[in-house]
């Protein structure tokens, strides 16, 4: 098994509401499971392969709770990637060298039933996880924007958090308000849901602890 880590940031928009059941081991809220993710690679290495500086997203589709499985899933990888890195990544985000179940790449793996071919596209992606905005932009394919969710009485930014200690994903996450839509080779479409940012720091055998 050869050794990858990866650290860099992340953007993931869900369509259920604020805070997002499925962190807590709870059901999603719409009875199925339908996100868009994206991540930039801040710094990364996959054996001898340096993996910095790209960009990686999917979008994933559960007709119900993601660990009953049936999932569909349309991964991309930055275009600038060789075809070494190409499949370093692809390598990772498919659960591969990595421990069993491990990190969200493994765990999401093992409940897909139908993955796409991959895609290699130009990612427009930026994401600021302590302002909780970004943006994420595949042509042709997917737009994903994230915000500061707003208190419906004064429109004033609220800010929260969730703290994982033992999770397969981050430590913690800043929660925001997210949109997104998907026109191939998955459509999908939904608004002021569930967004997460989050700081990245993953391995071949986990989150990697601060």
């Amino acid at each position: 098994m050869a050794y990858w880590n990866l650290k860099g940031r992340e953007l993931v928009n869900c369509n259920c509401d604020f805070g997002c059941n499925c962190q807590f081991g709870g059901l999603p809220d719409k009875g199925h499971c339908q996100a868009v993710f994206g991540m930039a690679i801040d710094v990364g290495r996959h054996g001898d392969t340096d993996l910095s500086g790209l960009n990686i997203a999917a979008v994933f589709r559960w007709p119900g709770p993601i660990h009953e499985g049936h999932g569909e899933c349309a991964a991309f990888v930055d275009e600038r990637a060789s075809a070494q890195q190409r499949n370093a990544l692809l390598t990772i985000m498919t659960g591969g060298d990595t421990d069993p179940f491990a990190t969200v790449f493994a765990v999401f793996a093992s409940t897909i039933e139908t993955m796409h071919e991959p895609r290699f596209q130009p990612i427009a992606f930026d994401v600021d996880v302590e302002a909780r905005r970004g943006r994420l932009r595949i042509a042709d394919h997917v737009e994903m924007r994230g915000e500061p969710i707003r208190s419906p009485v004064d429109g004033k930014e609220i800010r929260a958090q969730i703290r994982l200690p033992e999770g397969f994903e981050y430590e913690v996450a800043e929660v925001g308000s997210g949109t997104s839509r998907s026109f191939a080779p998955m459509k999908l479409d939904h608004a002021q849901s569930y967004g997460q940012f989050a700081n990245i720091h993953l391995d071949s055998h986990g989150v990697v602890r601060s």
